[in-house]
């Protein structure tokens, strides 16, 4: 009971409650509507969706060089929102680029990729590699702003008018093109949805407009400040989407839309605890070390805490679904989604670690560990990419080549958490930026 106390009382604990109850109603209405949709629409559908998913991710992840995670980061507002300004622009000159490339070299990119199935979707990539840069600004600064309950609501819309979108429509027009639309303007709606709101509560704080020279040279020199996002952080971010997303595009290659299908449902349903409270324990957190580290305090406690917390609440869901994991998915989704389940027992083992490993990688920034980062993810990519040659190439098996994908996926989140602590442990206690 003294525990519960303290738990309630702690504010910590209450904006990690904030954050979840939305990712968590996003989730529920994600998983209602779930098997709706997986009857509507079948496996080759959603594989299409999900080859176009993991593409357009991994084009998106830099397409802000991810200045938008560096928000939460200055003192400064006024810093923060500069910030935020380099990153629009960024964005628009790196969509259009990508756009030009598509437009003019579309067919001969789809086909050296291996996803000619989606070639016809191409110019929608630019467009979400827009919105994501959009959506990431504005989440990283109602972070900065701890403004939790609005960021809950943007999740909630937006997960509701996705899935009715994707029914209603689907009951006449059930084609994976609808899948891959609705996704694309799921993610404006949200980038809307935030600029209204951030509208809303900043009339007050409006100020002299500056020059536009002086507004140029405060965008360079924070562009040199935190110089170490696009050269460390944005090769990462970009590494790992590829490495995350790289058995989809395989699947779709090797095995047909329909492999890839049975993946991104299993990958999908197997992300939402991690995005539940992995995700929100780490929005909470990220700030919360941040300041702690500004303090000059010893941050390695909180990270052990937090990661331990999140084993000890992964642990029962995700070893139900090694055991379980088949049987569940052909009642819930249908008899021919059985493969799915077969996949998700592997998805399970390194969705449990990435589960757990969410407070390491905010702390990784906060920690300065940028480089090292960026050479765990050239590591561990080629071990991953080692191991699917393996499965789809030698065994020639799917299943094979999920489990020793996973299983490599797994070993490496969890080096990399147990570096991270070691790391903090050993940090000099001074501001990094």
């Amino acid at each position: 009971m003294k525990r519960l106390k303290q738990l309630k009382q702690s504010k910590f604990a209450r904006n990690v409650i904030i954050v979840a109850s939305g990712t968590a109603m996003a989730q529920v209405l994600g998983v209602i509507f779930t098997p709706i949709i997986t009857r509507l629409y079948g496996p080759e559908a959603y594989g299409l969706m999900g080859a176009f998913i993991a593409l357009s991710t991994m084009a998106s992840s830099t397409s802000a060089l991810t200045y938008p995670q560096a928000i939460i980061l200055p003192k400064k507002d006024s810093d923060a929102k500069d910030i935020a300004r380099l990153s629009v622009y960024i964005s628009l000159i790196i969509a259009s680029l990508a756009a030009i490339v598509i437009w003019f070299g579309g067919d001969s990119l789809f086909i050296l990729l291996g996803a000619q199935a989606i070639a016809a979707f191409g110019m929608l990539i630019p467009l979400k590699m827009l919105f994501s840069a959009w959506l990431r600004i504005g989440q990283q600064w109602f972070l900065r702003k701890k403004k939790f309950k609005s960021s809950a609501k943007v999740e909630v819309l937006n997960s509701f008018f996705v899935n009715v979108s994707n029914i209603i429509v689907g009951l006449f027009k059930p084609l994976a093109s609808v899948l891959i639309v609705f996704h694309t303007l799921g993610i404006g709606l949200q980038v809307l949805m935030f600029y209204v709101s951030r509208g809303k509560s900043n009339k007050i704080e409006r100020k002299k407009i500056r020059p536009e020279k002086e507004k140029a040279a405060s965008l360079i020199q924070l562009a040199k400040k935190y110089y170490d996002f696009p050269l460390y952080r944005a090769p990462v971010v970009l590494i790992e989407d590829i490495s995350s997303n790289l058995p989809v595009l395989v699947l779709a290659a090797l095995f047909g839309p329909a492999s890839a299908g049975f993946y991104v449902l299993g990958f999908k349903l197997l992300k939402a605890p991690s995005k539940l409270i992995g995700r929100s324990v780490a929005n909470v957190f990220y700030p919360k070390i941040t300041q702690s580290a500004h303090d000059g305090k010893n941050i390695r406690p909180l990270i052990i805490k937090a990661t331990m917390g999140l084993a000890g609440a992964g642990i029962i869901p995700y070893t139900a679904i090694v055991i379980f994991g088949p049987w569940v998915f052909k009642i819930v989704f249908g008899p021919e989604w059985v493969t799915a389940g077969e996949y998700a027992r592997w998805i399970a083992l390194n969705s449990f670690f990435q589960f757990i490993y969410r407070p390491s990688a905010v702390a990784i920034i906060t920690l300065g560990l940028q480089k090292e980062f960026l050479i765990y993810e050239v590591l561990s990519t080629i071990l991953e990419i080692a191991v699917l040659y393996t499965g789809f190439v030698i065994f020639r098996s799917d299943i094979i080549a999920v489990a020793l994908f996973s299983s490599a996926y797994a070993i490496s989140l969890f080096s990399l958490t147990a570096y991270v602590i070691y790391a903090a442990k050993n940090a000099v206690k001074q501001e990094r930026y």
